[in-house]
């Protein structure tokens, strides 16, 4: 990630522009992008402010609105999967693919499910994913079901 650049510089460029040079005269001129100086000039007719965005910080998760069901599934379930829940958003018309029901989760501190002991719920005997032979052969399976259309 660049750091963002002097307010000293975002003064000039917008003057500049200001001056009646294009934006491509300007980003010539002071070494930046096009795309900055199209976007600074835009930022500062509409707000007056040379000063850039903030960085970083909340960003909203279309499923912040449907905080109190979310956690009120779990409560009721506390084994419910994510697939589960994506069917059941579904059904009240938000599509999300159960990862982001996972990373939601985990952002709003809901962590890896353990059982009274304190232990991870997975068997031991169990791999976590399947062999890559059974996945290429499932793929290699799926890719000739779609050219044959049997899907």
């Amino acid at each position: 990630m660049t750091k963002a650049l002097s307010l000293d510089l975002r003064r000039r460029v917008v003057r500049f522009v200001e001056a009646g040079h294009s934006r491509h005269e300007a980003a010539a001129r002071f070494e930046v992008s096009v795309s900055f100086v199209v976007k600074l000039v835009a930022a500062w007719r509409s707000t007056g402010s040379y000063a850039p965005k903030p960085e970083g910080g909340w960003r909203y998760s279309k499923l912040d609105p449907h905080r109190a069901f979310l956690l009120r599934r779990v409560a009721e379930q506390a084994d419910i999967t994510m697939p589960e829940l994506a069917v059941e958003l579904a059904e009240l018309g938000v599509a999300i693919a159960p990862a982001s029901l996972s990373r939601w989760y985990l952002r709003n501190g809901y962590r890896f499910k353990k059982n009274t002991a304190g232990v991870g719920t997975r068997s031991a005997g169990r791999s976590r994913r399947a062999p890559d032979v059974d996945r290429k052969a499932s793929a290699a399976d799926a890719a000739r079901a779609r050219q044959t259309g049997l899907r």
